[in-house]
């Protein structure tokens, strides 16, 4: 993805600026007969498909807008709609002529301005996963150890819609691996006869298989997993901290298009960091400045963006991923390690996708950070502080290398090239858009593991 650096042409740009969709894609296409160098070609293929993500991204017609946000905020009237459109505060696009709205432009909304998030209708299981995580963190900050906990999860990825002429279904579905704070088991229960697990030190771990398709039956993938994890409660002495001794420079590097040491983030980490040189504080700094500073908010697919941190630190918002990598580029700008981990919010209630990241901090090793999870309860100092060098056990990690392929790898390009939650699909004849397929994630189990039951276990 590294020909994301590459600038478009102004006159493409251009066209995409003014809604003139379908311009820009004859532009692209009279550019691809011209004598260009490859990594233009590239990107030039690339936008093509794009901008068909954006037609598909931006759903909703004026009129289906205005029934979708009322089915999000309580009494929003239409000359409160039309309000919000003229002042541009709503995420929508105009496309030959016609506006066309994200498809989650009104939850942005909520995330953007605390008077509509007041409004928003309540989501009960939503809150009762909240609740549920605030209560553990709660007695995590009135002194109680941290625990284990054995978790038992599913993963199904069903396929709805393939494309023309297509003979074999290819499946990716991602599963937990062994990192820092979680361990896996070998159980791995699928009713797949025929299957390819990466091993366990691959950046993106998954489960392969594939299928003959049979347009007149279901295709569906599913698989049964275990894994344990700890809670991560960290006491760190700053004047303690000292400089790595280990070898970190695969964790100072930039990594093209998204870890990029523009001129902007080298001004903005400097200004942040000021004349501070403990690693750990640094650190601190950055996490402070981004989780007071970065609103969350969904985005759009991560195909979208030429480069997710710079968009975090213009537009002072993005989800966890872009705070997650915004954390790690800052970090590495400072001298200071940092890496990438995430996988699912596995919370028993309602799990989903989630990232965060480490830093690394001598002599107490790698030590984690949830800018998002902060932010979001900046609210609740104790809260926002616990993030940075803590971390619960609702999670499942599947990743620790971003932008990592997958194995077997991938001929079409991935709906997620960046990221392993929700796995992926391909046939012999062309990619699988996540919008045909289905995916249902489920926590069977959520156990804590006492000191006695572990020993019994071992012997």
């Amino acid at each position: 993805m590294q020909f994301l650096c590459t600038p478009l042409p102004q006159s493409i740009v251009d066209c995409e600026r003014q809604g003139d969709y379908a311009l820009a894609e004859k532009k692209i296409k009279e550019f691809l007969k011209k004598e260009i160098s490859g990594l233009l070609r590239d990107r030039l293929d690339y936008e093509l498909y794009r901008i068909g993500r954006v037609r598909k991204n931006y759903k909703f017609t004026e009129k289906e807008a205005v029934t979708q946000i009322k089915s999000v905020i309580k009494d929003i009237t239409d000359d409160e709609f039309d309000k919000l459109i003229q002042e541009k505060r709503l995420d929508f696009v105009q496309i030959d002529g016609q506006r066309y709205f994200e498809r989650r432009f009104a939850e942005n909304l909520c995330f953007a301005e605390p008077d509509y998030n007041e409004r928003k209708i309540t989501d009960k299981e939503r809150k009762a996963s909240m609740d549920l995580l605030h209560k553990r963190l709660d007695e995590l900050l009135r002194g109680d150890s941290p625990k284990a906990y054995r978790v038992r999860g599913a993963f199904k990825k069903k396929l709805v819609k393939a494309p023309e002429k297509s003979t074999i279904v290819k499946c990716w579905l991602p599963l937990p691996k062994s990192d820092l704070q979680q361990r896996v088991s070998s159980h791995i229960k699928t009713s797949m006869k025929n299957f390819t697990v990466s091993r366990n030190n691959h950046p993106q771990r998954t489960l392969f298989t594939q299928r003959a398709y049979d347009q007149s039956e279901e295709i569906s993938f599913r698989v049964e997993f275990e894994y344990r994890i700890t809670e991560i409660i960290s006491n760190v002495d700053p004047q303690e901290v000292t400089i790595p001794k280990l070898n970190m420079d695969a964790y100072l590097q930039e990594q093209l298009p998204h870890i990029v040491f523009t001129p902007y983030l080298a001004y903005l980490a400097g200004q942040i960091k000021g004349d501070e040189k403990n690693p750990y504080l640094i650190a601190k700094r950055i996490y402070d400045w981004i989780t007071l500073n970065v609103k969350y908010s969904f985005m759009k697919e991560y195909k979208f963006y030429e480069d997710l941190s710079t968009y975090a630190a213009i537009n002072l918002k993005g989800d966890c991923g872009v705070q997650a990598l915004l954390f790690i580029t800052l970090c590495r700008i400072c001298g200071v390690p940092a890496r990438w981990q995430s996988g699912w919010y596995a919370n028993p209630i309602t799990p989903g996708n989630h990232d965060w990241a480490f830093f690394y901090c001598e002599p107490y090793g790698w030590l984690p950070v949830d800018c998002s999870f902060g932010g979001a309860r900046r609210d609740k100092e104790e809260y926002r502080e616990f993030y940075f060098g803590n971390l619960d056990a609702f999670r499942m990690v599947t990743t620790t290398g971003f932008m990592a392929p997958f194995f077997p790898e991938k001929h079409y390009i991935r709906n997620d090239p960046y990221d392993n939650q929700t796995g992926e699909m391909e046939t012999d004849t062309g990619a699988v858009e996540d919008e045909d397929t289905v995916n249902m994630k489920e926590i069977i189990e959520f156990e804590e593991i006492s000191d006695n039951k572990e020993r019994d276990e071992k012997s």
